[in-house]
């Protein structure tokens, strides 16, 4: 028999509370899903991205799926468009340079990244 550590959960990006993460120029948000507590071992969300630019190492690996519009991003020299229907797999450490007009969906891996950088 399986066990189960809670109830499935279904979860709307229109439901959650966006933080601003970038801009201006343009307007960058990302909202957490699912908290620590729910999920330590993963961390996923919802991002909006207007034009906003952002550099950032990740201290994490990330998996980014869209689902409307194009994002970019500029990492090792090179430009990726992201369209809905693709998704990118950018391991911890890169360098790179979130941007574009998109909505899409992140998972990050530890999900308790901000603890384990001392950041929390």
């Amino acid at each position: 028999m399986l066990s189960s550590k809670g109830p499935v959960r279904l979860i709307d990006h229109r439901d959650l509370d966006f933080v601003h993460r970038g801009g201006p120029p343009g307007k960058a948000a990302v909202a957490r899903a699912l908290s620590n507590e729910i999920s330590p071992n993963l961390g996923i969300g919802f991002a909006r991205w207007e034009g906003a630019e952002v550099a950032w190492t990740v201290l994490y690996d990330e998996v980014i799926f869209v689902i409307e519009g194009c994002f970019e991003l500029k990492a090792n020299h090179e430009h990726y468009r992201v369209e809905p229907g693709q998704m990118l797999w950018i391991p911890e450490g890169t360098e790179l340079v979130y941007g574009g007009y998109a909505l899409f969906g992140y998972v990050v891996y530890p999900g308790d990244w901000k603890r384990q950088h001392g950041l929390e």
